[in-house]
């Protein structure tokens, strides 16, 4: 068994869930490196399965201001995300992009499929097929919100149900499915996306209480000097009081498991 395929293996069995988890984007070496020493540490403390993410390049902003990242020659010395990531996330803004969808699953690694903000549930579960019928069975769907309106998102605690007609793990974004895209004016002209960092711990323990396998969020240690989606990263200082409270909740639960509904009449 390839190392993909038995981690993807590890990830799917993961209880009561897996943590997909770090800061937006790469600000620096010693951040980066920083933030993964105490996220592993507070994940290994709870007894969580950790997968610490970051982004090289952050393209998809709302302003040309907007910081990226430091790129891709510097976040990752030139080499190819195949070769250094474990898992390759698809962008919500692409998750309908069948040629990126057929690429990544090319490489052989785990591809997690972010919902379009702007897709039905449903949609994924042919997304999903995408990458497993060119070759990769190693795939996730991730939920992050659905579009309310303008500068708004709602989180649908169904979809979380019915992404499971996709056939993998499903995971839900609790801290991306709180922004409030193009919702904050920036003082030199322009806009930024805004958030509800307040109701990171509502979302979450909705989704552990309906049963995911993961729990994708983006933590920081100053949260109110982040370069991106400041207003949407979870305080690293209170990483594990709200994971102590999620794996509580996810242990009591039985939303993993369907429920049988008898419809015949009850008699006593």
């Amino acid at each position: 068994m390839d190392s993909s395929t038995l981690l993807f293996q590890q990830l799917k069995g993961a209880e009561p869930f897996f943590l997909l988890a770090g800061p937006n984007v790469i600000e620096s070496e010693e951040h980066i490196l920083r933030m993964a020493k105490h996220i592993k540490h507070v994940a290994a403390k709870v007894g969580l399965p950790l997968v610490f993410k970051s982004r090289f390049d952050k393209a998809n902003r709302t302003s040309s201001k907007s910081f990226r990242g430091l790129g891709m020659a510097e976040g990752l010395k030139c080499e190819a995300v195949g070769q250094v990531a474990d898992i390759i996330q698809i962008p919500a803004f692409l998750c309908l992009q069948t040629d990126l969808l057929v690429a990544a699953a090319k490489t052989g690694k785990i591809i997690n499929i972010k919902k379009g903000q702007f897709c039905a549930p449903s949609v994924m579960e042919n997304s999903a097929e995408k990458v497993r019928l060119a070759g990769n069975p190693n795939v996730m769907v991730c939920e992050r919100g659905t579009m309310f309106g303008y500068n708004d998102l709602i989180v649908d605690p169904r979809n979380l149900e019915w992404m499971r007609e996709a056939n993998c793990p499903v995971v839900a974004d609790i801290t991306h499915s709180l922004q409030q895209p193009a919702g904050k004016k920036l003082d030199g002209g322009g806009v930024a996306s805004g958030g509800l960092r307040e109701l990171i711990p509502c979302i979450a323990r909705t989704a552990v209480a309906v049963g995911v396998d993961g729990i994708f969020m983006e933590v920081h240690d100053d949260p109110l000097n982040a370069p991106v989606d400041g207003p949407t990263q979870w305080p690293l200082r209170n990483l594990e009081e709200l994971l102590q409270e999620l794996v509580a909740i996810a242990r009591v639960s039985k939303g993993k498991k369907r429920m049988s509904i008898d419809l015949t009449p009850f008699h006593d």
